[in-house]
C-alpha cells in the first residue's frame, strides 16, 4: 500500500482537438507576387478533467497576409490527457505549464505544417518554444511584475 503515494506522471493520450484552414481571398490572392507577412500566436491551457487527470492544450494561430488581405489563416489546438498524482502542489503549475506543453507541441507543429502544405502553400514551421521562459513570463505578468528578461 505504500506505493500509492509514489508520484505518477503518465501520458494517457495526445490528440488533435481542433484544426481549421481558411483561404478567404483565394484564388485571386494566390496570383500575387508579393511575399506575405506571417503572424503566429501561441497559447497554453490546462484544465482538470477528473481527479488526477488533466487536459493540456497548446493552440496556434497562423495568419499570413499580403497588405490587408488574408492569404490563409490556420487555427489549431493539440491536446494531451495526462495523469498526474501525488505531486506537491507547488510542482503542479510547472508540470502543467512546461512539461506537458513540451510533450504536446511537436504534434501541433507537425499538424500545422501539414495542413498548410495540403492547402497548397509552402509549409510554415513553428519555431521551437522555450515553455519554461513562457511560463515564467506568464507567472510574472499574473503577479503584476515586469518580465525578468534582464534578471541574472
Amino acid at each position: 500500500m505504500a506505493d500509492n503515494q509514489d508520484p505518477v506522471f503518465q501520458i494517457q493520450r495526445v490528440y488533435l482537438k481542433d484544426l481549421s484552414l481558411e483561404q478567404p481571398n483565394s484564388p485571386a490572392i494566390l496570383l500575387e507576387q508579393e511575399a506575405p507577412t506571417v503572424d503566429i500566436q501561441l497559447g497554453v491551457d490546462a484544465q482538470p478533467v477528473n481527479e488526477g487527470i488533466f487536459e493540456v492544450t497548446v493552440s496556434a494561430t497562423v495568419q499570413t497576409k499580403i497588405g490587408d488581405k488574408t492569404v490563409f489563416l490556420v487555427e489549431a489546438k493539440q491536446a494531451g490527457i495526462f495523469e498526474i498524482r501525488n505531486l506537491p502542489q507547488d510542482q503542479m503549475a510547472p508540470i502543467l505549464g512546461i512539461a506537458c506543453p513540451q510533450i504536446v507541441y511537436p504534434y501541433l507543429r507537425g499538424n500545422v505544417a501539414d495542413v498548410i502544405q495540403r492547402g497548397g502553400f509552402p509549409p510554415v514551421h513553428l519555431a521551437e518554444i522555450n515553455f519554461q521562459a513562457m511560463f515564467e513570463q506568464q507567472q510574472a505578468q499574473a503577479a503584476g511584475q515586469p518580465p525578468a528578461a534582464n534578471a541574472q
